[in-house]
């Protein structure tokens, strides 16, 4: 079973703190069925007729994947001249062949990868991440695993549109949000959104002492996949 997400080691209230306190806010209306009397919010992401931006907010994307293959190109010398000048000529291009191969065999070590920023917007049906070169439309039913990795970084994995197995993660304050949207749509059976770990471990009471009671979206969201 996995783990509460770690609480806040200061006093006080944080970003993360507010972003939390919202997505509370926002899974009880989804569960509840009065999302349409949230405020609409502007947004650059395509969206489907009667579909809603729930939240809106930078991310940053991360990908893993390997920068090459493992192949490289092997130089070849010949060499003409005295002894030492063709023995100097052979070990350096052995040399330098040694350290293509070793390059080419760490590139292709899989890695996590900053791809850069963007804007995300969260919605019932998906999460929708535009960067600078690249976009990502994450439809809650296409993928094949969510999870939260920590407080602010969401990790899932599905089939490309061309068909390539991909893993990627997105750094946003709305990670929790994600997952949780996510796994009441595909993965209602989810350990963590079972055990509502999605939350950090004391936080609704953390908000009741901080005079910010939130709505108890964890307990309200394990209790519907349970019925």
């Amino acid at each position: 079973m996995p783990e509460p997400l770690p609480a806040q080691q200061t006093p006080g209230w944080s970003y993360l703190d507010d972003h939390l306190w919202h997505t509370c806010e926002i899974v009880a209306d989804v569960l509840g069925g009065t999302v349409a009397q949230r405020p609409l919010l502007a947004t650059r992401a395509p969206l489907a007729p009667g579909e809603r931006a729930l939240a809106v907010g930078p991310a940053t994307r991360l990908t893993w994947r390997a920068f090459g293959n493992g192949s490289y190109t092997s130089s070849q010398v010949v060499a003409f001249g005295s002894p030492a000048f063709v023995i100097g000529s052979l070990l350096g291009n052995a040399v330098g062949n040694s350290v293509r191969r070793r390059q080419a065999a760490r590139d292709a070590q899989p890695r996590w990868v900053v791809d850069g920023g963007g804007e995300l917007t969260v919605t019932p049906r998906k999460a929708h991440f535009a960067g600078q070169n690249t976009s990502n439309e994450l439809n809650y039913t296409g993928l094949d695993s969510i999870d939260l990795v920590g407080p602010d970084m969401v990790e899932t994995s599905f089939i490309s549109t061309v068909g390539r197995p991909c893993t990627l993660r997105l750094q946003t304050l709305w990670a929790s949000l994600i997952f949780v949207l996510a796994a009441l749509e595909a993965f209602p059976s989810h350990p963590r959104l079972l055990a509502r770990g999605w939350l950090p471990l004391g936080f609704e009471q953390r908000c009741a002492a901080m005079g910010r009671p939130c709505k108890p979206a964890a307990e309200i969201a394990a209790r519907s996949r349970t019925r």
